[in-house]
C-alpha cells in the first residue's frame, strides 16, 4: 500500500487521460533489441570493434524504424556508399530516402 500511495499521482494521471496505455509492453518490446545488443558489445575484442557493431546495429534499427527491410537496406546502402562524395549523397542513403521500389 505504501508503493501505491507513492505512485498515486501517476495513477491519477492515467485515469484522467484515456489515451495512455495501461501497459508499457509495446515500449519494452521496442527497446529489447538495444538491451540485447548492449550485452553483446561487452564481448567486443576492441573499442573499434564495439563501435563498428554499434554503427551496424544503429543502421539496422533505423531501417526497421522506417519500415524498411534491414537486409535490403544494407544491400542498397553498401552498393551506394562507395559512390557517395558529398554530404547530400550520404543523406540520400538514409533509410527514409530509400526508393519504394527497392524496399
Amino acid at each position: 500500500l505504501q508503493y501505491l500511495n507513492r505512485q498515486w499521482h501517476k495513477l491519477s494521471r492515467y485515469i484522467e487521460n484515456g489515451d495512455y496505455p495501461i501497459s508499457n509492453n509495446a515500449c519494452e518490446n521496442e527497446i529489447r533489441p538495444f538491451v540485447v545488443a548492449r550485452k553483446g558489445f561487452l564481448f567486443a575484442d576492441t573499442v573499434s570493434g564495439a563501435h563498428a557493431s554499434a554503427n551496424l546495429y544503429s543502421l539496422v534499427q533505423s531501417a526497421r524504424a522506417n519500415g524498411v527491410d534491414p537486409y535490403r537496406y544494407l544491400t542498397w546502402l553498401l552498393r551506394g556508399l562507395p559512390l557517395a562524395q558529398t554530404v547530400d549523397d550520404y543523406a540520400a542513403l538514409l533509410p527514409w530516402n530509400m526508393p519504394a521500389e527497392v524496399r
